[in-house]
């Protein structure tokens, strides 16, 4: 028989990516492949890229260049850049690194297999078309394999709102949603493997509207009822989603379906109504926080988490105060922030922007009050008791890691534990990442 042959596959940014990774390598097992867990072992090294952290494309070209060696010793060696830098930079990849043999954009992935055959034959192929096909339907076939006790699911792609800094609605393209019928399909497989919780993903998946087995337009609240009867699914989480499209039959399903769990990822960026508009945001300060408000009537114990950007252009003192009197406000249990970074070919990127010194010490301060919000969040869960499904073993003998419903990182010591159970679990201590708990 012939000896398969070995797939690396490096991961960058968001979670949506991991999930492409999962489905690039079930691709490429059809030509042979299974996954390595070093490049030094792989017939076949592929980069997955996100383009949204500074210097991503410099960061990809980066570690491109340290397998130069490998490609030296092992000519063979067939190396492949994916994901939205490949997107973004397309042929000058290959200009630049002329040992890339294939460049294939977000929505082309499924052209993988087809790809890595010309790529054999000693031609290079490069894919970073928009096609209309859908991908999912052409890999819904995926290896009976047992899986982890979670999964992460795509259910919509792309982005129209047209953020003035974000690069998405170019490199994923316009919004698209998946069939209700395909989604449940996949959902109903990934439980027969073993997974328990499921996080639907979108760039903008709150947005979600996929045409359901009726022929109707689906929302994303009626996709998580049609998921919250399907047996063996115990939770379901979604993320990231943006304050416009939070409807109100999704806001009534976080206080009424038992499946879907008590936290929200939900973007802000800024508290600053005039920066909110350079932003084209279209939310308003007020206008989120009565979003809030409404959710947190729906499920009052729901945990917050948000993305803020610091250092945007033309933003004033006063704008940075704004943000932290909304985050003070809010009180977020988590949340993503990041120093403004332009993007090329953004509105935004043709703006004056703030000191560079000046974000560093808004960023800062921003982040300290996000920790002490978070450490205070933490420390209130002390002596609660709450369910956690646990994931893994932990670093030491005996213990197992979770999460709690709150998506709280919870480790126990207790040797009747495995994967895959769900138990209540008493909290005794809160550290600054984690908390201890003991099961109730």
């Amino acid at each position: 028989m012939t000896a398969p042959k070995k797939l690396f596959i490096k991961t960058y940014g968001c979670q949506m990516n991991v999930y492409d990774s999962e489905r690039m390598a079930e691709a490429l097992g059809g030509q042979g492949y299974e996954q390595t867990a070093t490049a030094e072992d792989a017939d076949m090294i592929l980069l997955n890229t996100c383009h949204i952290r500074e210097k991503a494309a410099e960061k990809v070209y980066s570690e491109l260049g340290r397998y130069k060696g490998l490609k030296a010793d092992k000519p063979d060696l067939k190396i492949g850049v994916a994901g939205c830098v490949a997107q973004a930079e397309g042929q000058e990849i290959m200009r630049r690194q002329p040992m890339v043999d294939l460049v294939v954009g977000p929505q082309s992935y499924h052209r993988l297999p087809e790809m890595e055959a010309r790529v054999s034959q000693g031609d290079k192929a490069l894919d970073t078309d928009f096609p209309e096909e859908d991908k999912f339907e052409r890999l819904k076939s995926r290896p009976k394999a047992a899986r982890g006790p979670t999964a992460f699911l795509t259910v919509q792609e792309g982005c129209d709102k047209f953020c003035a800094f974000c690069v998405v609605p170019y490199t994923r393209g316009a919004e698209v949603s998946r069939p209700a019928a395909r989604i449940l399909d996949e959902a109903r497989d990934l439980v027969e493997r073993g997974v328990r919780e499921i996080t639907l993903l979108g760039q903008n998946v709150n947005a979600y509207h996929g045409a359901g087995p009726d022929g109707s337009d689906y929302t994303l609240a009626r996709l998580i009822w049609d998921l919250d009867k399907v047996d063996g699914l115990e939770r379901i989480r979604f993320t990231t989603s943006h304050p416009n499209d939070m409807t109100d039959d999704l806001i009534e399903a976080h206080g009424t379906c038992a499946k879907l769990m008590p936290y929200l990822h939900l973007p802000v960026q800024s508290g600053s109504d005039r920066i909110l508009k350079r932003m084209n945001r279209s939310h308003t300060a007020e206008s989120y926080l009565a979003l809030i408000e409404r959710i947190r009537a729906a499920r009052p114990d729901i945990l917050m988490s948000g993305d803020f950007i610091v250092g945007f252009p033309e933003e004033t003192e006063a704008d940075f105060q704004a943000t932290l009197d909304l985050i003070e406000a809010v009180e977020y249990g988590y949340a993503y922030s990041f120093k403004y970074s332009a993007r090329p070919g953004t509105p935004a990127a043709e703006r004056a922007e703030v000191d560079a010194a000046e974000a560093d010490d808004r960023l800062q301060r921003l982040q300290a009050l996000i920790t002490r919000q978070q450490r205070d969040i933490q420390q209130s869960m002390v002596g609660r008791t709450v369910n956690v499904l646990f994931e893994k073993p932990g670093r030491f003998e005996g213990q197992m890691v979770g999460k709690s419903d709150y998506l709280h990182a919870v480790h126990v010591t207790d040797a009747t534990l495995s994967a895959g159970q769900i138990a209540p679990v008493r909290i005794v201590e809160a550290g600054a990442n984690s908390l201890a708990g003991v099961l109730a």
